[in-house]
């Protein structure tokens, strides 16, 4: 090796020495800043813990400057990852959406019968179908208006909602005693009074508006109708002292209301008073068709003919249910027209010129009334009108405009001495036998101003409803015995629909089911008949009781409840609920008759103060029946005579020894059971 390059050597390997020695430095001394940075951390982190010992809100605050950079670490870091984020949001819609369309396309093909099949290898999936909802319902609970003429009241009840239609009474027969009206018992409507949204009334007749004013105190909500049932609403009411009290609401036919959930439109019919209207009645489930009372008149004397157009419109759309009027339905054919009648009364008039006439017929029959006022004014007769409830009728139809009454043709009672026998015409109550209306006094002679003379020719221009035919028939009989001429034929067309004509409505219609109502068992089951005899199933139509809750939807139909119902009995007066335990009381007294035995007992001994002393009512008459009632009270006598040698002294022990005594002897005496009543008298 050359000089040169040792030398060249040599400095070579002096630079790697130095390389070394400061690589060795660097090290020692990176080494040593980093114990001084631990050293510093740790006194860092010591001065943080005194703090906070000291005062924690202070090492709160430096807890948070702390950790503020790790804080902005984890931005800058969640920052970076939002697109990714986005991203996936995007893609995990769009699988959502994918799977919305699979699923209706496999309910699509389920409701054709289609089973969904897999895709290639993969496996098929199960799609969830919603459950479908229940299907609307709507409840028809008739509260009166079966198994009876009268007393129409039905509540028509949604899930928000009842809504009732009509309020009207029964009228009592001839064995309820001393009873006026029969009223429904509305305790369903008080106990969901808060559903109760109105009455909605078809027609102004009392076997549908008769109950309102004893129903409104328990139930006052608004009461829906055309003009006329209006007023004669309120004339009721203002008798009551309800008028100011009750909210009434005058409907156009043609038009509807809306009462909650459903909807009420009033539609023309024809009946036997202005203002009848059939009820569409809109719920969540479908339309139910109320006939309200009905008839179809293609040539009514007043007013114009039912809207069969607007009925057959509703059949067109679809019906759910039809409640029909079922009066006639035992009677083939249509009802004869108005027409009719004003042509008997034509015939009538010309046929009995020389002596007074007198009409009967219903005092709220307004057609009826106004025709034959036209019809004397035509054969140049005066009217005298005749019946409170009749007088009453009239002045709030005429002014309403539904009668025309021609001038100088009503006469007061007072003035008709002033005319001729042949010159007058009464128009009067008393068509159905009633007790008090005025032609029943007449018959009796206990009228204070009008007697029947022979030659009278009296019309009766209506039919018994069931139940009234022998009260009818006894006034019949007692105006023949004074020699009057009783008419009873042609004088009269009812105002309900016979066969064909409710059978034209179910055609209209075409129900899915149907409901007959308003008449007895036997006209219910007609309707039914009929129903049947278009094509409606036979497991369609209901033919129900009072009380009965028809729950019906699309799907079903089915009574599903009984709700509490019946009759309150309301005397002479028209106040109080006179019950039934008084009614059978009244019968009893009525069949059997009673016998009040009284006896005067001195206090001391028990023994006899006087002789006892008999009345009787309703059994034997006293004076042809000396012996026996001489008997009755020996009877007694020795029943006290029998108590006073008994131990103690005790007024029921004498009493009912005396009626067991009494009881005895009559029945072996004349075999009667009269009801007994003993009373003591103490001295």
């Amino acid at each position: 090796m050359t000089k040169r390059e040792k030398e060249r050597t040599a400095k070579t390997a002096g630079k790697k020495n130095t390389v070394k020695k400061t690589v060795k430095n660097k090290a020692a001394k990176a080494a040593e800043i980093k114990e001084i940075e631990k050293k510093t951390a740790k006194a860092a982190a010591d001065k943080y813990a005194d703090e906070a010992k000291k005062t924690p809100k202070a090492a709160k605050e430096t807890g948070k400057k702390a950790a503020k950079p790790a804080k902005e670490k984890t931005a800058v870091k969640e920052k970076a990852a939002k697109p990714a984020k986005e991203k996936a949001a995007v893609k995990e819609k769009a699988a959502k959406g994918a799977a919305e369309k699979a699923a209706k396309t496999t309910r699509k093909k389920a409701a054709k019968g289609e089973t969904p099949k897999a895709a290639g290898n993969k496996k098929a999936q199960t799609v969830r179908i919603p459950r479908r909802k229940p299907a609307p319902w709507v409840k028809i609970i008739p509260l009166g208006g079966l198994d009876r003429i009268g007393m129409n009241i039905t509540a028509i009840e949604t899930e928000e909602s009842i809504v009732v239609v009509d309020c009207g009474v029964a009228f009592p027969d001839e064995s309820m005693l001393g009873i006026g009206k029969i009223v429904p018992d509305v305790s369903y409507l008080t106990e969901h009074l808060d559903k109760v949204k109105a009455f909605v009334i078809t027609h102004g007749h009392e076997d549908h508006i008769g109950a309102i004013p004893n129903v409104i105190p328990q139930v006052n909500v608004p009461i829906y109708a055309t003009k006329l049932t209006i007023g004669l609403i309120e004339h009721k009411l203002e008798e009551a002292g309800l008028l100011e009290t009750t909210v009434r609401k005058v409907v156009q036919q043609g038009s509807t209301v809306d009462l909650g959930d459903i909807q009420v439109e009033f539609i023309r019919t024809n009946h036997s008073i202005a203002g009848a209207s059939s009820l569409a009645i809109t719920t969540p489930a479908g339309v139910i068709f109320h006939t309200g009372d009905f008839k179809i008149d293609y040539t009514p004397l007043f007013g114009d003919p039912t809207d069969l157009q607007r009925i057959a419109i509703l059949g067109s759309k679809g019906v759910l249910a039809v409640i029909s009027d079922s009066t006639n339905a035992i009677r083939p054919g249509f009802t004869p027209s108005e027409t009719k009648v004003a042509d008997a009364f034509d015939d009538l008039f010309a046929e009995h010129t020389g002596s007074r006439i007198l009409v009967a017929t219903f005092a709220s029959n307004v057609d009826r009334v106004q025709q034959l006022i036209l019809t004397a004014k035509k054969f140049g007769r005066k009217v005298i009108i005749q019946g409170r409830s009749m007088e009453a009728v009239m002045e709030i139809a005429a002014g309403l405009g539904y009668m025309k009454i021609p001038e100088d043709t009503l006469i007061s009672v007072d003035e008709m001495n002033d005319y001729p026998d042949d010159k007058l015409v009464f128009i009067t109550t008393g068509s159905q036998g009633e007790a008090m209306a005025a032609l029943s006094r007449m018959a009796n002679s206990t009228h204070k101003k009008i007697s029947i003379k022979p030659g009278d020719a009296i019309m009766f221009s209506s039919s018994p409803i069931p139940g009234n035919e022998k009260a009818v028939s006894k006034v019949m009989n007692e105006l023949s015995m004074k020699g009057a001429h009783v008419i009873y034929q042609d004088t009269h067309v009812s105002g309900h629909a016979c066969a064909q004509e409710i059978q034209l409505l179910y055609t209209l219609l075409k129900p899915k089911y149907a409901i007959p109502m308003h008449g007895e068992y036997r006209h219910l089951r007609a309707a039914a008949e009929i129903a049947a005899g278009i094509g409606i199933p036979k497991e369609n139509i209901f033919v129900l009781s009072a009380g009965d809750v028809l729950t019906l939807s699309e799907d079903s139909a089915a009574v599903t409840d009984k709700v509490r119902f019946g009759e309150i009995y309301m005397d002479n007066t028209g106040s109080g609920d006179v019950g039934l335990a008084v009614i059978k009381d009244r019968q009893n007294l009525g069949e059997r008759g009673f016998v009040m035995v009284a006896a005067a007992v001195d206090y001391g001994s028990g023994l006899l103060a006087g002789y006892p002393k008999v009345i009787s009512r309703g059994f034997v008459y006293l004076k042809e029946s000396e012996e026996l009632i001489h008997g009755i009270e020996e009877e007694a006598a020795k029943a006290v005579e029998w108590a006073a040698n008994q131990p103690g002294y005790d007024v029921g022990r004498i009493k009912g020894e005396i009626k067991a005594r009494v009881e005895d002897y009559i029945w072996k005496k004349v075999q009667r059971n009269p009801i007994i009543l003993a009373t003591v008298i103490e001295i």
